[in-house]
């Protein structure tokens, strides 16, 4: 198949959000569209996350008064103008060579707060001058904790307004798809880990495993966790949060805020939808407690019933490759614009006026 350059104008052919996956494969390297759309194992859990989105069904109410609509809120002390973030991407040169910087200005044109990725193919500075947006980094923890609080204070020094510390990868799980199909990342170090040096290498004992005993142990833990939160001004919110428990503790060690997430479907295969987490998660934290969903979004619809089942936002990840790969920041201004109407439509329909009327009660129970 000829895989086509990234096109300078929108494609007449895309009439929604969703149509970006499927014209996406006209501009991606097949290796690397199984990196971008693949999931790990045998894409359980990827499946489970968009057959999660079709078995909720929304319950439309009527007459009610839009005089005073708004899809405006604050989370984490950030401004948003509407309820859709775009998720942290690693090595987006990989789809577009204008990488994190054509999605920042399509960020900047639609007022979409952008989470920039630890592994961006840029540096995290370039990234937050590209856009007067909004803009969260994302954190992966190193090895050694200098390391990590020097991205912390790069990320506060460039402008970022919140810490999203992913925790559900801690090793990452295979890719039969992307294996398969023979696609490598890059043998570059990104380059916001450019000075982050490995520790020694471990001697094992007779018996222990080189993955548990020996890779896990530069994983964090809960001491960790306590201890960077202390070292940032920045708010600091968690992502890959599925089991209540879990949200409990993070929120008691001062967690800013929580992303249910399952790494769309890329940690480990056979875990349920980030979206069947989420209702007990919201439970656990209670109301008044920033909390987002990703993984399986691929319309304003599948916006709604994230909101409606207790997420305060969502973010947004392959879609978002997908029109990078296809239109640029061009296409990313356009996927976000076409998600944006959606909702906006589903709420009209809906009879909701404004996020706070978006609730469990819109949805039809069992």
């Amino acid at each position: 198949m000829t895989v086509h350059p990234p096109l300078e104008q929108i494609p007449a052919d895309i009439l929604a959000a969703a149509d970006y996956e499927d014209r996406a494969a006209q501009h991606i390297p097949p290796p690397t569209l199984a990196w971008l759309a693949g999931g790990s194992g045998t894409e359980q859990t990827l499946r489970a996350n968009r057959e999660a989105f079709i078995t909720v069904r929304i319950t439309p109410r009527l007459l009610n008064n839009f005089q005073t609509a708004s899809t405006c809120q604050s989370l984490c002390g950030t401004s948003l103008e509407h309820p859709i973030l775009l998720a942290p991407v690693g090595h987006q040169q990989l789809l577009h060579t204008e990488a994190e910087r054509a999605v920042a200005r399509a960020a900047d044109a639609t007022g979409t707060c952008m989470v920039a990725s630890t592994l961006s193919s840029l540096p995290l500075e370039d990234v937050c001058a590209a856009t007067a947006a909004s803009k969260w980094f994302q954190l992966y923890w190193q090895p050694r904790r200098e390391d990590t609080l020097r991205l912390l204070s790069r990320a506060e020094a460039a402008g970022y307004q919140a810490i999203v510390l992913t925790l559900d990868t801690p090793v990452q799980a295979l890719s039969r798809r992307a294996h398969i199909a023979g696609f490598r990342l890059p043998s570059d170090t990104p380059p916001n880990l450019a000075e982050c040096k490995p520790l020694p290498q471990r001697a094992l004992a007779p018996g222990q495993s080189i993955l548990l005993h020996g890779m896990m142990s530069e994983a964090p833990d809960w001491d960790d966790l306590e201890w960077l939160v202390t070292q940032t001004r920045l708010p600091v919110l968690a992502k890959g949060v599925s089991h209540p428990a879990d949200a409990v503790r993070l929120k008691t060690l001062g967690v800013a805020g929580q992303i249910v997430s399952n790494h769309g479907g890329r940690s480990l295969d056979g875990v349920p939808a980030s979206l069947h987490c989420l209702a007990a998660v919201r439970e656990a934290v209670g109301g008044n407690y920033p909390l987002l969903l990703d993984s399986g979004i691929r319309s304003g619809t599948d916006v709604f019933k994230a909101l409606a089942l207790g997420a305060d936002a969502v973010l947004i990840g392959r879609l978002q490759g997908y029109a990078l790969a296809t239109a640029g920041a061009l296409g990313v201004a356009h996927m976000l614009k076409l998600l944006r109407e959606e909702l906006e439509v589903c709420m009209a329909l809906a009879g909701t006026p404004t996020l706070s009327d978006i609730n469990p009660g819109c949805l039809m129970g069992d």
